[in-house]
């Protein structure tokens, strides 16, 4: 039996909402506000999501200050991606087998206590790359520990129909923390220097702890952790979970699919200094990495257009599409603004598939296997842009920029096409 057909009842029924009229329907979905636990998450995410990136651009720049050197900013990159692969799956398993709320509450904590390493040792001055890749792969772990249980908790928040809504919600605070929080680190760099940066974000998860703190115990269910640790077997049967759910794994590979083939940021250097030097490269440089961002945050912004569409799994399929698409088009422009309006129409298609897989992961899948099943979505989300940027590279120096970012769109197109069509799981899955 699908999973899908085998929901745990936890959540109780939604209470009856008037119609939206007028502008309202389009705009941001915002139910889910109205229950104090998610308001409580939710607005902890505010703070954060601007917070953490002033960390993700100090971390860089102090690098570079010390080193003089790119290759040792990417080597850290690398550093914290393996703890967090490494974290994530065993933080899922975690999650599924003790109180979210407390796994929240150790995470969070250890994210801040972090933070305020790194502002030590800026303000000591220490300049020891060592210490630095070191700080971060701690991060990235408790961070790798956090994730599966922060978005797993979710499902036990808001109902079921609401879940797109909430996971919009969520997606564009993080997605608006992306442009703001590197434009106001340039800002204030200048000003109070790169040690107040990771000063900054510690305090803004002082916010986060003190609202995870005032969440409800969030429980396993009744006796879904009998006889269960947290190990290598659970992680396994985590994945056994998602080969055994078709439409689970397909939402896995849809995300796979167009990240890999299609997230063409590693070209967007070469563009910027070929392609659309006319337009000044730096000035190209920029709007091609805030183009995707800013049109998730306009497509989280209207998310009422889409946000009570009940047929998920073609909401997926049709957001791939479209962002296969929109990178086609991306490729084939010669005139900036052209590329960039491609771009954001990306960034909104990107926006609703995340908005509809993260519902599907949390509603096609039973409680106890929530933590795993975000664990891997985690895994799924780090990786699968880096590993674009490995292929997006070679392909643009074997055949040229534009026509490794076009090819790859199409690619993403057929390929979502012939998944949909030889998996019929996720074009059925409806709530």
């Amino acid at each position: 039996m699908d999973a899908s057909e085998n929901r745990t009842e936890e959540r109780a029924a939604p209470p009856e909402t008037p119609r939206r009229r007028g502008w309202r329907r389009w705009a941001m979905d915002t139910r889910p506000l109205r229950r104090p636990a998610y308001r409580r998450l939710w607005g902890s995410t505010i703070v954060t999501a601007v917070g953490s990136q002033l960390t993700a651009v100090a971390v860089p720049k102090q690098i570079y200050d010390i080193t003089g050197s790119s290759a040792w900013v990417g080597a850290a990159s690398l550093a914290g991606l393996v703890p967090l692969i490494v974290f994530a799956l065993w933080g899922g398993a975690i999650a599924d087998t003790m109180d979210r709320r407390r796994l929240l509450l150790i995470t969070n904590s250890g994210i801040a206590l972090t933070s305020v390493l790194f502002w030590l040792q800026a303000l000591a001055g220490l300049d020891s790359v060592a210490a630095l890749m070191v700080l971060l792969a701690m991060q990235q772990a408790f961070w790798g520990l956090n994730a599966p249980a922060r978005s797993a908790s979710i499902a036990r928040l808001v109902p079921e129909d609401e879940l797109p809504a909430a996971n919009a919600l969520g997606s564009t605070v993080m997605q608006t923390g992306q442009v703001a929080g590197p434009l106001l680190a340039g800002a204030l760099i200048p000003v109070v220097g790169l040690p107040e940066l990771y000063l900054i974000d510690a305090l803004a998860l002082c916010v986060t702890v003190w609202a995870v703190y005032r969440l409800p115990a969030l429980p396993p269910l009744s006796g879904t952790t009998v006889g269960r640790r947290a190990g290598v077997r659970e992680i396994v049967a985590g994945f056994r979970y998602i080969s055994g759910h078709a439409v689970l794994l397909l939402s896995f590979l849809a995300d796979i699919v167009a990240m890999v083939f299609g997230m063409p940021r590693a070209l967007f250097p070469q563009l910027a200094a070929q392609t659309f030097a006319p337009w000044g490269e730096g000035f190209a440089l920029g709007l091609l990495f805030a183009a995707i961002p800013v049109g998730a945050v306009l497509g989280g912004l209207f998310s009422g257009t889409f946000s009570r569409a009940r047929r998920h799994g073609w909401m997926v399929i049709g957001a791939v599409v479209v962002w296969g698409a929109a990178i086609t088009g991306f490729g084939l422009s010669r005139s900036l603004w052209v590329a960039v309006a491609f771009l954001a129409l990306a960034g909104v298609a990107d926006m609703v598939s995340m908005v509809f897989r993260g519902a599907i992961l949390l509603s096609a899948a039973t409680d106890e296997m929530r933590g795993r099943m975000q664990g891997v979505f985690t895994v799924v989300v780090a990786g699968g842009p880096r590993l674009a940027d490995v292929l997006h590279g070679t392909a643009g120096s074997a055949f040229g920029p534009r026509t490794a970012v076009a090819g790859g769109g199409l690619l993403v197109v057929a390929l979502m096409v012939v998944l949909a069509a030889a998996v019929p799981a996720l074009r059925r899955y409806r709530v």
